[in-house]
Parts: structure tokens; C-alpha cells; sequence
């Protein structure tokens, strides 16, 4: 029965129920974390053996620089080729970073500020500059987006991405509207792969600001959870195509590839882009880790094997999204008290509670023992106006504390849906 039919003493009786499971939970004095999309231990190790690939001595990339020593700003030729490869671009249409795709943002919409964008004015000349955020979203984008002082507007999330009627209609009629923020491939938290139709929209963008620019942050590119994954589009390909190159920024790592604390950051864009960008980062820094930049090449090899060490992965954390969902059919889905993804690839599971329950959920959680990301955290300036998304990350705690953490979850999910059909004041 849904829990919107019981009558109130139904209602009553459900809630104490579920109230005296809870309350076994919290006497077992748990702690599980369940709040990041980190890589559990057993994902960490299939890397391991890329810490020996310089016991031969041999330190040279293949355009004679010793990767020990200063030199080659913009990445060594044979990272440039594989990470070229990853995030769908030219080997001259890239730049490689340190181990922090989120760094390489902040910096790039911190050059605009301070030098504009290819002779546009700088943002920080402008009253207002604005971003728009498609919802529910990456937390770090937005917190990124607040440091800056950026207005940020929501934009609703489909099925097949953000609204494109509303990107494109505030695009076109405000000039202060500067960037958008996208994870176009099982984005973060819904798993939503944008639709063909999509990408070319947002390549066709005819924006008002000539220095307006997609952040294209396509952090699970290679990240499936199926056997066959589909693919988007290319949008550089795409704006090509319409005389638009410049209007894009594409981001990638290998933090959830290999090692997270000391992964490989790439950027890629139009040559024009690149090339003054690479003017700006010369200022601020010789290199970056060539060392480890070539230690990826040494174990990887090419891109063919890179997607090989990504089934790896998926043989690991697949379980564990099952094991999410199919409890929140088993428990959820017959109450009707909230809905979820099934992603196909990425990190997360998103889950809609009944509106007004999210942050309630959150907080019986939290003192039962399991920290999950704050309520709200999915939207800008960490305001859901629902109040009813909910970031699951499954893939770190091992199966049995994932099971223990989704079950203290679900009658948490419980608890609050009938507190909030029983129209009590929190």
C-alpha cells in the first residue's frame, strides 16, 4: 500500500515501526560515509603497478626533454595524444594540468575575470556576470561559481539534459550571462547522458556575450556501468561544424582512473582558445608534473588500454549500484515515497524524497551513523527549493557497510514520509 492511502493511525503505527528499527541502528554506533564519489580501495589498487614504470631509468619523453627537469608548460607530446584522445579533441587542442580538473576551472574562470576572454572585456569590469547552473548539479561547480561573486541561475535538468529552450533564450537576450555549467556524459548526480539533439544546441548557441563559454567538465566520459554505454556526441566536432569552436571549454581527469590525489588534469578547446590560454599560464607556472604525466603514458600505453582498465572498474562498483537500487525498489517503490536513477555510468545515484523530506532524511542519517552529502548541496548556493534531492555515492564503503547504510537509509526515507503525511512541524 502507498503511504499516501493509510489513514492516520495506519500512519502511526507505520511510523513507530520503522522508529524502533531506527532506533536498533543508532545503538550500533555506526560510521559509514556514503557523502563523496570516491574510489573504494579495491579501485585504487588496479593502478598500483604505475608507481614501478620508471624502474628501467628511463626519464625521457619522446621529444627529448628528461621529465625530471623544468620545461614543456602545456603537457609532453605522448600525454597530449592520450588524453587528446580521452576527452575527443587534437593533440594541439589541448593543455595538460597538474591532478585537479576543479583547479583547472577555477583557473580558467579566474584568467577571465582578470584578462577577459580572446580581447572581450574582463568579468571583473562587468556589474554582473552570470552563470547558468543546470539542477540538481556538481556542488563544487557551484561553490566555485559563489566564490566568484557569479549570479548563478538554475536551469531544470531532462532526460535528455538541460532545458534547452531556457539556455538558449537567456543566452541570446543577456550579455552578462557568461558560462554555463555542464557534465554532459551520466552527469552528476542524475547519470543523464545528453541527447544528440542537445549537444548540437548547445554548439549552435548564438550567445549575446561574444565571451560567453560552455564548461564542459565531461569528468565520466569513460566511466560506464553497462557492458555496451552509449556515447555523445563531440561538441567541439559539432561546433566546428558551425563556425563556433570558440564557444567551449572541455575538462577531464584521470581522478577517478587511476589515482585521485595524483591523477592527471586536461583541458581541451579551439587552438585559438588554447593558445592564449596557454599565454595567461605561462605566468603562473613553469610546468606541471611531467613525471606523472609520463608515468600515465608508460601504463596505459593508449587509449584502447585506458578503456580496458575502466571495465576493471566496472566490475567493482557495478554491484554496488545494484545493490542501491534494487533496495529502493524493494522498500521505496511500493510505499511511493520517492524516485531515483538507474544510471548507466558516472558516480551517484540521485534520489527524490517527497518534497519538504531531504534535509530531514540527511540529518536522521547523520545521527544514526551515516554522512551522505548535505541536502541541498545538488543547487546553488545549497538551496533546494523542493527540499528533496539526496546524493547517493555507493562506490566506496565496502558491500556489506553499503547494504547496513542503505538500509538505516531506506527507514530513515520511512520515518520522514510519514512524518510529512502526518503534517508534523519539525
Amino acid at each position: 500500500m502507498k503511504l499516501s492511502e493509510m489513514n492516520r493511525e495506519e500512519l502511526l503505527q507505520f511510523r513507530e515501526k520503522n522508529e524502533s528499527l531506527y532506533a536498533v541502528f543508532k545503538a550500533q554506533n555506526l560510521s559509514l560515509n556514503m557523502s563523496r564519489g570516491n574510489p573504494c580501495k579495491e579501485q585504487l589498487q588496479l593502478s598500483l603497478d604505475m608507481l614501478n614504470v620508471f624502474d628501467d631509468g628511463d626519464f625521457m619523453s619522446e621529444n627529448g626533454v628528461d621529465v625530471r627537469n623544468y620545461g614543456v608548460l602545456d603537457g609532453i607530446p605522448e600525454a597530449k595524444k592520450l588524453f587528446s584522445d580521452m576527452i575527443g579533441v587534437e593533440d594541439d587542442e589541448v593543455i595538460i594540468f597538474g591532478n585537479s580538473s576543479l583547479n583547472a576551472m577555477y583557473w580558467t574562470v579566474q584568467t577571465a575575470f582578470n584578462k577577459g576572454i580572446l580581447g572581450s572585456q574582463p568579468w571583473s569590469k562587468y556589474d554582473r556576470v552570470k552563470f547558468l547552473c543546470p539542477v540538481p548539479g556538481y556542488d563544487r561547480h557551484f561553490k566555485l561559481t559563489e566564490f566568484f561573486g557569479i549570479e548563478m541561475i538554475n536551469i531544470p535538468m531532462t532526460p535528455t539534459g538541460p532545458d534547452m529552450d531556457m539556455i538558449e533564450k537567456l543566452v541570446s537576450e543577456d550579455e552578462t550571462v557568461k558560462g554555463v555549467w555542464c557534465v554532459p556524459q551520466y552527469s552528476n548526480p542524475d547519470g543523464i547522458s545528453y541527447s544528440d539533439e542537445t549537444v548540437r544546441r548547445f554548439a549552435n548557441l548564438k550567445p549575446k556575450a561574444k565571451d560567453f563559454r560552455i564548461f564542459w567538465d565531461n569528468a565520466y566520459c569513460i566511466h560506464h556501468l553497462t557492458e555496451n554505454p552509449s556515447y555523445i556526441l563531440n561538441i567541439l566536432d559539432e561546433a566546428k561544424k558551425v563556425g563556433n569552436e570558440n564557444i567551449v571549454y572541455i575538462f577531464g581527469s584521470t581522478s577517478k582512473i587511476t589515482f585521485p590525489g595524483a591523477g592527471v588534469a586536461v583541458m581541451g578547446a579551439s587552438r585559438q582558445n588554447v593558445e592564449e590560454l596557454k599565454k595567461y599560464l605561462g605566468i603562473s607556472i613553469i610546468s606541471y608534473d611531467k613525471m606523472n604525466q609520463l608515468r600515465h603514458v608508460k601504463f596505459f600505453g593508449n587509449f584502447d588500454n585506458m578503456i580496458e582498465h575502466m571495465k576493471k572498474h566496472m566490475e567493482i562498483i557495478a554491484p554496488k549500484f545494484r545493490l542501491v537500487c534494487d533496495m529502493l525498489q524493494r522498500e521505496i517503490a511500493p510505499l511511493g515515497i520517492g524516485s531515483w536513477t538507474d544510471p548507466e555510468g558516472g558516480y551517484f545515484v540521485s534520489f527524490n524524497s517527497l518534497d519538504g523530506c531531504a534535509k530531514r532524511i540527511v540529518k536522521l542519517c547523520s545521527k544514526a551513523g551515516v554522512t551522505l552529502t548535505p541536502a541541498g548541496a545538488t543547487f546553488p548556493y545549497g538551496v533546494d527549493p523542493h527540499d528533496r534531492n539526496i546524493r547517493i555515492a555507493p562506490t566506496y564503503p565496502p558491500l556489506d557497510e553499503l547494504e547496513k547504510a542503505m538500509e538505516l537509509f531506506v527507514i530513515c526515507v520511512k520515518i520522514a514520509s510519514a512524518e510529512k503525511l502526518l503534517g508534523y512541524v519539525r
